[in-house]
């Protein structure tokens, strides 16, 4: 295949909020506009080739085999067989959300990869087998666990539970109207592997009976409507204990949000974002100020913030590659 002859297709995947306080590796959903874009361009040499662009951070891996899009789109390769026999693929990336943001960074890269290369090569494989293949490129981003609470509201968009992975169970979840996001990153990096190494493996039978109180209670909150109910549910006491004091200010910014008005407010995966829902949009512009200064009154750190709708679209094919938009304050509004 000649250069003037290849094909190319640009994919725009979300940020993701996971675990949404108590729904550890089950809960998430996508934040709207935030994302990573991705072009696969098909070539006549088998693999992949990874190019950065927009000055994206070093730390990124160009090697596809320690790349989350790399891995996923390798996986695509390998899952359409003969199909693509003696032909790869060139991604090029572009980061619109920051490695280890908790806001699901490698899950965008690598639903991003895997909807443009599925695109570019023709393939028309069906969502839930390219949710499979990214959810392999995930996998290197939390040191071998597989667990699909950003990839699947990536690639779906929208709040799921995803009730199994094998066999592939991802279930949607109504968002009452109004339901806002406001999201405060701190200016440093936590990465998934080491935050999930903290967490060990095994907690008291009574924690687990509270936190799926919690889970239960948050998902009827959301199917009836019910803001009460929601904020009550939204707590998590399995991950945000341990995780929580590795943020600077954590304490204070979640106070910040309740004190502003926030239904409930925890870590974005394992952070340092944080995160508080809120109903309506001007609640949230409100508390994401309120969070915004008490980081850096309590911490010296500055931070960007960002307020959604909770549940936005999921990764899509665009048309132009364009820069994606950055996490700053009033990118995008909820319908009240």
């Amino acid at each position: 295949m000649s250069a003037q002859q290849s094909r190319s297709a640009t994919a725009f995947a979300p940020a993701t909020v996971s675990n949404v306080a108590c729904g550890f590796d089950v809960l998430g959903f996508a934040v709207a506009a935030l994302g990573d874009q991705v072009t696969a361009t098909v070539t006549d040499r088998p693999g992949i080739s990874i190019r950065i662009l927009d000055g994206a951070e070093s730390s990124i891996p160009l090697e596809p085999r320690s790349n989350t899009a790399g891995v996923a789109a390798a996986t695509l390769l390998e899952g359409a067989g003969d199909r693509v026999r003696g032909r790869g693929l060139e991604l090029a990336i572009r980061k619109g959300i920051p490695p280890g943001s908790g806001l699901g960074s490698s899950a965008a890269s690598a639903v991003a990869a895997v909807v443009a290369g599925n695109a570019a090569l023709g393939l028309g494989i069906d969502a839930p087998r390219l949710l499979a293949f990214a959810l392999e490129g995930e996998r290197i981003a939390s040191g071998g666990v597989l667990h699909g609470d950003n990839v699947a509201p990536c690639l779906f968009g929208g709040l799921v539970v995803v009730r199994s992975l094998d066999p592939l169970d991802v279930v949607p979840i109504p968002v009452p109207k109004g339901l806002c996001c406001a999201l405060v990153r701190p200016h440093i990096e936590i990465r998934t592997s080491e935050s999930r190494a903290l967490l060990g493996s095994t907690i008291p039978l009574s924690t687990a009976v509270v936190q799926w109180a919690n889970v239960a209670g948050l998902v009827a909150g959301l199917f009836r409507g019910d803001w009460d109910l929601i904020s009550r549910s939204l707590g998590d006491v399995v991950a945000e204990p341990v995780r929580g004091p590795q943020v600077p200010a954590f304490r204070e910014m979640k106070q910040a949000a309740l004190d502003g008005g926030a239904l409930g407010s925890s870590l974005s995966g394992s952070g340092p974002t944080v995160f508080a829902l809120c109903r309506g949009a001007e609640t949230a512009e409100r508390v994401a100020s309120a969070m915004q200064r008490a980081l850096l009154a309590h911490a010296g750190i500055a931070g960007d913030c960002y307020v959604s709708a909770v549940g936005g679209e999921g990764a899509r094919l665009v048309e132009t590659p364009a820069p994606p938009t950055p996490l700053s304050r009033g990118a995008d509004r909820c319908a009240s």
